[in-house]
């Protein structure tokens, strides 16, 4: 069974690497992965830039069964990452299953094969040359498996104007260099220095906007201007240092965001009325939003004083949490205003070296421009959010002008008389599409807090559990998707922990408390209860159960629980556990009045 896996990033080594872990003589699996580029790492090698850093932890992007050192870093830097990558491909034999400049070109139906399949078309690369082949060599397999990702085609908006920004004569720089006008997308820059001495505007204000505006204030940026079509909603990704009643709660090793939701209540044992409500996401976004009033004296993010999101948009339900918080101190500057009695009861404490004296220098926010002006000025629209206001006269004429836009899905690699469905018509849990199950989608969701390498990983799980015909139809409803309108560009958004906790509950992995402590004992049972939705929980049972899966539990897992605190562990363990195991049991107990009545009630 010839397995075609399009792409070497994690979702494509994690796919391959289940496939031959999972191979029997019934399901005699054989992957085999193309990659058009000359080694594995896909975004996270291709499009990373200087200074790039995970947003999500080691703990919950380590694959379940390779794991990083506990002394390690809690966030990696993409080179890391990608030397990760590298010695799990070497830890699991999947170098001989890469073949490094193949690039598919088509994939096609197989009419001529009476079990059906597909045709792989594919070039290679001459190395001497450079050149691919003019024509391309076929490859029959059974099963195709698209793990090309989510960030690969650059999406860049059309701008009225944008020529009379390029078009502009050089000009000189500071220390006689020279600054010629540019607009390209994120995906191209590379190094700090491109900014140094340049009048920047970047467009978009997810992670890689802002990083853009903090490196922008570091190389010496002339002006950077940050444009933002509706706004954000900032967390760190680590909490950092704040001061509550005078006490200085100070961290060496600061807790990283997506080790904090708990499992019990809330991801797992929730009952289906519950799922479906809602109301955890809700609560835990009221309750998050008063926190974040009293510690920074704002509801829109974290320490974030301007950029907010509209009111029904506002909280991790809907949107995806920016957790590159870096540049904020320069975007809050203009804005940050606070009785000095309140700093006095508790305040956020930023980094000194982004805070004066040490600099002065301002990120502007800015919406996003409708045109640029025959001399090269932005045009912003008239609005009535507060850096509208204040940017409506303001001239500005970037050199420099930066797409931090995002990426755009392509499936243009399928044949369109096969009939070939997309990510988005993947139906089954956003990973295969209902009648056509030989084709799997890994690595097309984006959790609103979390990683997609572990979900790749769990998806990959359940479509072997599928192929094998291991689970019970019909499955549940799908209570994980991100709140969004009908008219959203971005539809693929889950929460982390229900989707994962899902799969899990799917392919029979999600484990049992008497399960858990009968197996392997109450310290294993509490981290499972108090720890995030990390793949490693979902090994200790069931089809895919790992012998080194307790262990990891009991150290590097049990860790991101250890060092809440006390404190910690009572604000965001117990409390909220406590009550939502009470919402639960007067969900149990309205579904026992309803069937006592005599009124239908189904779980699926």
């Amino acid at each position: 069974m010839k397995v075609a896996i399009i792409g070497a990033g994690p979702a494509g080594l994690v796919t391959c690497k289940t496939m031959l872990q999972a191979s029997t003589e019934l399901f005699p699996f054989d992957p085999v992965i193309f990659e058009q580029e000359g080694d594995l790492g896909g975004t996270f090698q291709y499009r990373s830039y200087e200074n790039s850093q995970l947003v999500s932890s080691k703990q919950l992007t380590s694959f379940s069964d390779f794991r990083l050192p506990l002394e390690h870093s809690d966030h990696l830097s993409l080179d890391e990452y990608v030397s990760y990558l590298r010695a799990y491909a070497r830890h699991f034999n999947l170098e001989s299953r890469i073949n490094y400049y193949h690039r598919v070109v088509r994939i096609s139906r197989d009419l001529s094969n009476a079990r059906g399949g597909h045709l792989v078309s594919y070039v290679k690369k001459n190395l001497d040359t450079g050149e691919w082949d003019a024509h391309p060599s076929v490859m029959h397999a059974s099963h195709i498996a698209l793990c090309t990702g989510l960030h690969v085609v650059p999406s860049v908006p059309f701008i009225p104007g944008i020529e009379h920004v390029t078009n502009k004569s050089p000009r000189k720089g500071i220390k006689g260099t020279v600054i010629t006008p540019a607009a390209y997308h994120s995906s191209k820059y590379k190094k700090r220095s491109e900014l140094r001495g340049r009048r920047v505007m970047i467009l978009g204000t997810g992670e890689t906007g802002m990083d853009l505006a903090y490196e922008a204030a570091k190389a010496g940026a002339e002006e950077a201007v940050l444009c933002t079509r509706a706004g954000f909603l900032s967390i760190p990704k680590a909490l950092n240092d704040f001061e509550v009643f005078g006490m200085h709660f100070k961290s060496e090793h600061p807790v990283p965001i997506d080790s904090l939701i708990t499992n019990l209540a809330e991801t797992t044992y929730v009952h289906p009325w519950v799922a479906e409500s809602h109301i955890r996401w809700f609560v835990s976004d009221f309750v998050l939003k008063r926190v974040l009033w009293f510690l920074t004296g704002t509801q829109a993010g974290c320490n974030q004083w301007v950029g907010e999101l509209e009111p029904d948009r506002l909280g991790r339900a809907y949107v995806f949490l920016n957790k590159s918080h870096k540049a904020l101190p320069y975007i809050n500057r203009p804005y940050r205003s606070r009785p000095f009695w309140m700093d006095k009861i508790a305040r956020y404490i930023d980094p000194p070296a982004d805070m004066p004296p040490q600099t002065n220098f301002t990120v502007d926010l800015a919406p996003f421009p409708t045109s640029f002006d025959s001399d090269g000025r932005a045009v912003f629209p008239n609005l009535k959010r507060k850096d509208a206001v204040k940017m409506k006269d303001r001239v500005v004429k970037p050199d420099t002008v930066i797409f931090a836009t995002g990426y755009t899905q392509n499936f243009s690699l399928f044949d369109p008389e096969g009939r070939y469905p997309s990510a988005g018509e993947a139906d089954i849990r956003n990973i295969v599409k209902s009648g056509d199950e030989t084709v799997a989608f890994i690595g097309f969701v984006r959790p609103g807090v979390g990683a997609i390498p572990p979900i790749a990983e769990m998806q990959t799980f359940f479509w072997v559990s599928l192929l094998k015909g291991e689970m019970k139809l019909p499955l549940s409803p799908p209570h994980y998707h991100l709140l969004v309108k009908e008219t959203a560009r971005i539809k693929y958004g889950v929460d982390h922990g229900a989707y994962m906790s899902t799969l899990a509950r799917d392919i029979g992995a999600a484990p049992g408390l008497w399960e858990l402590f009968r197996e392997h004992g109450l310290h294993v049972l509490v981290c499972y209860c108090f720890g995030a939705a990390f793949t490693t929980f979902y090994r200790l049972v069931g089809p895919y159960r790992s012998a080194q899966a307790p262990n990891i539990v009991k150290t590097e897992l049990w860790e991101t629980i250890t060092r809440r605190g006390l404190l910690g562990n009572l604000l965001m363990g117990v409390i909220p556990m406590i009550f939502y195991i009470l919402v639960n049991i007067l969900a149990l107990a309205a579904e026992l009045i309803w069937v006592a009545t005599g009124r239908p009630f189904s779980r699926m």
